[in-house]
């Protein structure tokens, strides 16, 4: 195996876990943004504030992209699979 095929392979790995990661983080982020700025405006000061909306958003967020970043990940493996196959013939 060429060290650019594994390089090709390592990169198609990280894409696909950035592409699967990044829809929860972004929902994350933008929950957390909003409770801040709800936190500036009304002077509340509570640090845990944050915490249980965040994870509603997060344990929703995975539920719902579950099926997507599953064949995601099925494909991926089917195609590392035929991958192997090849190159060990």
């Amino acid at each position: 195996m060429s060290q650019q095929l594994a390089l090709n392979l390592l990169n198609e790995a990280i894409k696909i876990g950035v592409m699967v990661a990044a829809p929860v983080l972004l929902a994350s982020l933008i929950v957390g943004l909003i409770i801040s700025i709800f936190q500036v405006v009304t002077s509340i000061q509570e640090i845990t504030l944050t915490f249980i909306p965040k994870i509603l958003t997060t344990a929703i967020m995975i539920i719902l992209i579950l099926p997507w970043a599953t064949n995601s990940f099925v494909t991926f493996t089917k195609m590392l699979f035929k991958f192997i196959i090849q190159v060990s013939k």
